[in-house]
């Protein structure tokens, strides 16, 4: 084997580029460093582990580090890449037993990204979680439920034991706090409520869910707070406190204090580029990788995908920054197939998303924000309908929710979201389709989507805004 394909990384991006070079090329050495210990799991998973719906914490796996080695992927965990040297071609990589220099002759920059939890003090203290990693999952999921089921999740292969079962051997809580209203905070919520506890969510803005807009964030503070939980909206969380034992024990916020025993920072993430110092590896606004439709980087044979790097806004045209699971697996893919010789964008993204809070789904894509669509040189129009997810007349049928905004000038769609209780997630994925085919909403509103009374009405909930905001637009 000769040329090596360096990855480092090694979750969605990486191993999905990894594992398509080799398929693509299978003699060429590819080698993979990943810092920690797991590899290929499903970040977005983690809150239904803790709720109890996953099972196993194995289950959140994509790839185990024995698959990769049958596909041929040289998968070195535990080693933490601190310098890349574009110039040289070469990486300094980090271990137990010190650091060495790998050659490269194709580089893809994988590292994803981390949780924020400054600038709140407290968020070290035990108890506080930022559920990023796969043992902060497994030690949140051991602090709730009873000793045996906590002893099982301690003995599973690549948990971090000793730490697992230090949650295990306390007291479960019985109050929680989440501070942010964004997907972890609605989704832990829900995962908390699931176990009896006492949940508190605290967001600073003045609704939930920012990027779904005002109609799916009151839909969803609705149903949190129909489900027991207390919303705190247009709260900031000053500080987490803890006792002598540095064990969480309140939460101190600008309306008061709230004893807590369990608290779950989700105010944001960043990109984990720092490595990269001294690379001339340029980083967007953003602090991620700046790459091009191929997802190379201004340096020869340097690439990126995944949560540290920006990609092509299907609306904007522009770089832009949306962390999020297909997004790294699509660009790593293609990045895998470029570097075997056949050269294949990665794509635009449109920030298409979904979250479920309880019964209630909500989806969102493309650009809502009326500020951010006249930034990008746009006349925002917006329109918010409620419409039957079926056939009035058939069993299931649920209000839905839909908001598209669109440009006065040009009537083309900019974005969209959606929030109901009945199959609403999934009707995003229309207008996700039809952003990206630059769409105007004449087109939508004339687009043949099926009807049969147990799936739909004659006019689908996303066709009747249409017809609503293209009358808006003709006025």
């Amino acid at each position: 084997m000769t040329d090596p394909f360096v990855v480092v990384g090694g979750d969605a991006a990486g191993l999905s580029a990894a594992s398509k070079c080799r398929r693509e090329d299978p003699d060429r050495e590819v080698v993979v460093f990943e810092q920690g210990d797991w590899v290929s799991y499903a970040q977005c998973g983690m809150p239904y582990f803790v709720k109890g719906e996953v099972d196993d914490i194995t289950d959140l796996l994509s790839l185990s580090p024995e698959a990769a080695a049958e596909r041929g992927i040289d998968l070195r965990r535990r080693h933490e890449v601190t310098r890349v040297d574009p110039d040289e071609k070469t990486v300094t990589v980090r271990n137990e037993s010190g650091t060495f220099e790998q050659p490269y002759a194709d580089l893809l920059v994988a590292s994803g990204a981390r949780a924020l939890s400054t600038p709140i003090p407290g968020t070290e203290l035990s108890g506080a979680f930022t559920l990023h990693h796969m043992d902060d999952t497994a030690a949140l999921r051991a602090f709730l439920v009873d000793d045996a089921e906590a002893e099982s999740i301690a003995s599973v292969e690549y948990v971090d034991g000793e730490y697992v079962r230090e949650y295990g051997a306390r007291d479960p809580p019985e109050t929680a706090a989440i501070v942010g209203g964004g997907y972890v905070g609605v989704e832990m919520a829900e995962a908390f409520a699931a176990h009896d506890l006492d949940v508190h969510l605290f967001q600073r803005p003045d609704q939930l869910l920012p990027p779904f807009g005002e109609a799916a964030g009151e839909r969803a503070a609705e149903t949190l707070r129909e489900h027991g939980v207390t919303v705190h909206l247009q709260t900031e969380v000053e500080a987490l406190v803890g006792d002598d034992r540095d064990h969480l024990m309140a939460v101190e916020h600008d309306d008061g204090r709230l004893q807590a025993d369990v608290a779950v920072v989700g105010v944001g993430v960043r990109p984990n580029t720092e490595f990269l110092a001294g690379s001339d590896v340029d980083l967007g606004p953003s602090g991620a990788v700046a790459v091009d439709e191929f997802g190379q980087t201004n340096r020869e044979a340097v690439f990126a995908a995944g949560d540290c790097a920006e990609m092509r806004h299907a609306v904007t045209g522009e770089a832009d920054w949306v962390p999020l699971g297909l997004t790294a697996n699509r660009a790593g893919r293609a990045i895998g197939q470029t570097v075997a010789g056949d050269r294949e964008p990665v794509g635009d993204i449109a920030g298409t998303a979904a979250v479920k809070a309880f019964e209630l789904e909500c989806g969102r894509t493309g650009i809502l924000d009326h500020d951010r669509a006249w930034d990008a040189g746009f006349d925002p129009v917006s329109e918010t309908v409620t419409a039957g997810s079926r056939s009035g007349y058939y069993p299931g049928n649920a209000e839905t929710t839909v908001t598209l905004t669109a440009d006065s000038q040009s009537g083309r769609l900019l974005g969209g979201a959606i929030a109901g209780e009945d199959r609403a997630a999934i009707r995003i994925d229309t207008v996700a389709t039809a952003i990206e085919h630059e769409a105007t909403v004449a087109e939508i509103e004339r687009l043949d989507l099926a009807y049969a009374p147990p799936f739909s009405p004659v006019w689908d909930p996303v066709l009747v805004a249409a017809k609503v905001l293209r009358g808006t637009l003709e006025d």
